[in-house]
């Protein structure tokens, strides 16, 4: 499912039935020493995508440490990105010659609990969501947004190293194209020598999991 949304030059890997079988290195291993069984289960499985996505890049594998608020530290000359979800996980990496940055986000296909749209959206954005309800009430369009934010921030973080709030991305999703575009509405960063003003990505629903990213090229 992943391949069909990150671009041909970034390897990716993804499982629905649980851990690869690597396991961790040890530094990893300290990392969530005191966590729960599972976010233990979580991080395990995340490394071991991470490094059979780095291996389709031809990296060696070695340990992949926690960066500025958490983020996974990469091995020089290489961005990406991990997620999990109940029953899923996958990251997707590629060279920095080839891309800035990936965000990837995977959430199951069930509506928000109560209460949580309105903390997560702005009102443009939950009226385009009535309207995609409208003519496709089965899709779970609020979960969509949700995750594409997620993808957004991930995408963003690595790029300026700043936080990033739900209403400070405008998402439109794009239900034919399964696209969508996040229009930054904060003072855009320069990266690369250019304004850093939004993002474009694309999204997947299939089988009970949304899947969004965004993968920006150099």
């Amino acid at each position: 499912m992943i391949e069909e949304i990150v671009p041909k030059s970034a390897a990716s890997a993804e499982t629905f039935g649980g851990s690869l079988g690597t396991g961790l290195f040890p530094e990893e291993a300290v990392l969530v020493a005191r966590a729960t069984e599972k976010r233990r289960r979580e991080f395990t499985t995340g490394r071991e995508c991470a490094r059979a996505a780095l291996g389709g890049l031809g990296v060696a594998a070695a340990p992949i440490l926690r960066g500025y608020r958490g983020a996974p530290q990469w091995p020089d000359g290489v961005v990406g990105s991990i997620t999990h979800c109940d029953g899923y996980v996958a990251a997707a990496v590629a060279r920095t010659q080839e891309l800035l940055t990936i965000g990837l986000d995977a959430e199951p296909e069930d509506a928000l609990p109560g209460g949580v749209l309105e903390l997560i959206s702005l009102p443009a954005e939950r009226a385009r969501l009535r309207a995609l309800t409208a003519a496709a009430p089965e899709m779970s369009w609020d979960r969509l947004l949700f995750c594409a934010k997620e993808a957004v921030y991930k995408a963003w973080f690595p790029l300026t190293g700043q936080w990033l709030g739900f209403a400070d991305a405008d998402i439109t999703i794009d239900a034919g194209e399964r696209a969508f575009t996040a229009r930054l509405t904060v003072p855009a960063p320069v990266v690369n020598g250019a304004p850093l003003t939004g993002f474009t990505g694309c999204w997947r629903a299939s089988d009970g999991l949304i899947l969004a990213a965004i993968a920006v090229p150099v």
